[in-house]
């Protein structure tokens, strides 16, 4: 069987720039999201069930039970805003994937998760109410031909500060991460 060479992997790959941060106001997250959003795209419950993984992180997101992605992502953790390389494939059979993943790997949390999504150009702006863990916000900035990693830099720090968001507030992991 033949194998996708080094560059078609690569090309394959997407990039975002993201920051994570820990909420102690939802409603004034929302306030100013819906001031400075360019876009409301909606809620979503959301369900990912992380798997163990030898490099970078692994998950199946099923969301409204309606449908699912795995994802697999590797990004720094630390608390600034950072890039992340990731790759989606859309799962059209998330139980049985599910099944089979965890017989091979092992599932290593599951997260669920009310998010609500806001658009401000190429960055999307989550709400999130993460079951047994607290609010948070998430800002991912999506990178591509026309929009780099300077331009998305510079959008998430604008972000951060219409948000408010001090350093302390700021995570260095995923939700899979905490327990």
């Amino acid at each position: 069987k033949r194998q996708p060479s080094g560059d078609a992997a690569a090309q394959s790959a997407r990039r975002n720039v993201e920051l994570k941060a820990k909420l102690s106001s939802l409603d004034e997250a929302r306030q100013t999201a819906e001031q400075v959003a360019t876009r409301r795209l909606g809620v979503q419950q959301q369900v990912d069930t992380y798997f163990h993984c030898p490099c970078g992180r692994m998950k199946l997101r099923e969301i409204n039970q309606q449908s699912a992605q795995l994802i697999w992502y590797s990004r720094p953790d630390h608390p600034a805003a950072r890039g992340s390389e990731y790759y989606l494939l859309v799962v059209l059979d998330p139980d049985l994937l599910k099944q089979m993943l965890t017989a091979g790997l092992g599932v290593r949390q599951v997260v669920t998760k009310r998010r609500e999504i806001f658009l401000y150009h190429t960055v999307r702006i989550h709400l999130d109410e993460v079951e047994g863990r607290g609010s948070f916000l998430e800002f991912e900035a999506v990178l591509g031909p026309d929009h780099g990693e300077q331009e998305g830099t510079h959008r998430v720090a604008f972000l951060r500060k219409a948000f408010k968001l001090a350093d302390d507030c700021l995570l260095s992991g995923s939700y899979g991460d905490m327990s």
